[in-house]
């Protein structure tokens, strides 16, 4: 479907995912937890200020390490593991 059904009650979840490599001594960032929270949260809020989406329609998750679609300790499967992702539910 293209639209969101009108008569739907929806929330859209966007989930922050990193790979399972340390994050850097000198990171803004204490750990994958924080650096996944951070990568969700600047996709919503790039969502309300740019592309107007209602703040209360959105909600930021970070996942970590926790959650690898790929569970290869690769260069590639690290790089599948740094992701986004768009969940839309109902409230």
């Amino acid at each position: 479907a293209d639209e969101i059904p009108p008569n739907l009650d929806w929330v859209l979840r966007v989930d922050g995912h990193t790979d399972n490599a340390p994050v850097v001594v000198a990171s803004a960032f204490a750990d994958n937890w924080e650096l996944s929270a951070a990568r969700a949260l600047s996709v919503v809020k790039y969502m309300t200020e740019e592309l107007d989406f209602r703040p209360e329609r959105l909600a930021a998750a970070g996942f970590g390490e926790y959650r690898p679609v790929n569970p290869e300790n690769s260069d590639a499967a690290r790089a599948q593991n740094r992701r986004i992702e768009l969940k839309l539910t109902e409230r």
